[in-house]
């Protein structure tokens, strides 16, 4: 799914009504049924308090047309208008001399916290005080209403974004938005529910079609997707009849120390699992009797030393070359991969320790071969290219990354977000059971298993995220959360694979978009 700019939104708006021969009065109207309809299919003409917060401009629009059909349809509807300002758009005033032709009740006028109104436990709150649109601080009353809202403890709703929040930049008081217990945005989801400082503003989302120029959605190129099934199927390669494994690549797994093969372990199994035709794995003397004995469907190649990676040779063709998992950064260790990056010109996926080599010593990324995979966790993220003073700057200079090095980054999170050509490819799947020793590992020998099928570094790593997070969420079905491991998530991946061709449930006859209309 397309994830719009706030500049895109309303190029948007603007083509819409032009192409449709609509005002944009009438879109707005469009926007406010559709939410309408989302509230109404919920609570069947249930008589809770319905606390509707207009604000002065084009969503306060969209929430006085809310508030009217909830009127007309019987609801018991308060509404507000922030008044934050003098100016109001054209579209909020038509809809507020509307709104007045339905209720005697005319929507009370906010100015101070002095009229702040007493909210329940168990009513109903819609913001829908400010958009996409808002670009400077706002007034120290409206940030004491937001806090308001947010102690009733009453389900808030948000209309396109919760108020307050910024769509491209980052927030500098907590206060000053709005927590919404779910967000309708409109047309598409925003970049900033899913970056780890303000998805907390909107425990949940939806998007709402509003019938935007269907020609603009699909010839709009956007700098942000989210990624989901119907992001990645088309990159599947499906498999000839007649395939043998001699198709689909060797991988090769370099990595581990004493005490740490299990990691080699699962990143071999992961490979494998994800399709590889063959695997093998490069291991110290240590890890030959544990990788032989606990997957014997990997081959093993030994370095001299007992304990370490201290020297990287082999006589095999891999197709891709996955390094880093459980490796350590003793000294040698560091010499054999400088050593080894100096003639390599196999595609690479980097993890761990590999990750920290290239930070302390960044003469060594030059080396890398173009397209080189690098999977960092946040910390990992930061030895590469330095602290960042929020989410934004830390795209920006993540991006800058990329951009000098020719590298493509897997930056690890409950959204992870994958970074080349400065396109961010935002994943879908995964759950909190992801955080557990050994699914990194198991990322990494995902994506190199698909590297060496003949997916593109790109595709194999947006690819690879997703099933990696969709194996999990299958598996949290047995296990939860809590009780989910590194070794679960390989074992589903073939469910995973399933799922892709697995046509989801319809939805019920009574959901119809346009029933009020």
């Amino acid at each position: 799914m397309k994830i719009f700019s706030k500049e895109q939104i309303y190029q948007g708006d603007t083509l819409t009504v032009e192409r449709q021969n609509i005002t944009s009065t009438d879109l707005m109207e469009r926007a406010g049924t559709q939410i309408f309809n989302w509230i109404d299919l919920r609570m069947q003409g249930a008589q809770v308090p319905i606390h509707v917060f207009c604000g002065i401009g084009n969503n306060g629009g969209d929430g006085l047309v809310l508030a009217r059909l909830l009127i007309t349809h019987g609801y018991h509807v308060i509404t507000y208008i922030v008044n934050y300002s003098d100016k109001r758009s054209s579209d909020f005033l038509i809809n507020y001399d509307r709104i007045k032709n339905v209720t005697k009740k005319w929507p009370i006028l906010l100015n101070s916290k002095e009229g702040f109104p007493e909210i329940g436990r168990d009513d109903v709150i819609v913001d829908a005080v400010f958009g996409i649109g808002i670009n400077r601080p706002i007034d120290d009353w409206v940030k004491q209403l937001f806090i308001h809202l947010k102690t009733s403890n009453a389900f808030t709703l948000s209309i396109d974004m919760p108020s307050g929040l910024y769509v491209d930049k980052a927030v500098t008081d907590d206060d000053a938005v709005v927590y919404a217990t779910c967000t309708l945005s409109f047309v598409c989801p925003k970049l900033v529910f899913f970056l780890p400082e303000t998805a907390k503003y909107t425990e949940q989302w939806e998007v709402l079609d509003i019938g935007f120029d269907q020609e603009f959605l699909h010839t709009s190129q956007t700098d942000s997707t989210l990624i989901g099934k119907y992001e990645v199927l088309p990159n599947y390669i499906p498999r000839d009849k007649f395939s043998h494994k001699g198709l689909f690549g060797h991988t090769l797994i370099i990595g581990g120390s004493y005490g740490k093969i299990g990691a080699v372990t699962l990143a071999c199994r992961g490979a494998l699992s994800a399709g590889a035709g063959l695997v093998s794995a490069y291991v110290p003397k240590c890890g030959y009797t544990v990788l032989q004995s606990a997957f014997p469907e990997a081959m093993v190649i030994t370095d001299t030393n007992d304990k370490l990676i201290s020297s990287i040779a082999f006589d095999i063709k891999p197709s891709v070359i996955a390094f880093g998992i459980g490796v350590g950064t003793n000294t040698k260790t560091i010499d054999a991969f400088e050593g080894f990056l100096k003639t390599n010109k196999i595609p690479l996926v980097i993890d761990a320790d590999g990750i920290n080599i290239l930070a302390n010593k960044n003469t060594l990324l030059k080396l890398l071969t173009p397209q080189t995979i690098l999977t960092p966790h946040p910390k990992e993220l930061e030895r590469l290219i330095g602290s960042w003073k929020n989410d934004f700057d830390k795209l920006k200079k993540a991006n800058a990354f990329s951009k000098k090095y020719d590298v493509i980054l897997v930056i690890k999170g409950a959204y992870t977000i994958t970074i080349y050509d400065a396109k961010f490819y935002i994943n879908s799947t995964g759950n909190p059971g992801l955080a557990t020793a050994g699914s990194g590992d198991v990322l990494t020998g995902i994506i190199a298993g698909l590297l060496s099928q003949g997916y593109s570094p790109l595709v194999a790593s947006i690819f690879g995220v997703y099933l990696h997070g969709k194996s999990a969420d299958i598996a949290i079905n047995d296990f939860g959360y809590q009780s989910l491991i590194a070794s679960h998530i390989i074992e589903y991946l073939g469910k995973a694979y399933l799922d892709l061709f697995t046509q989801p449930e319809s939805l019920p006859k009574e959901q119809d978009e346009n029933k009020t209309e």
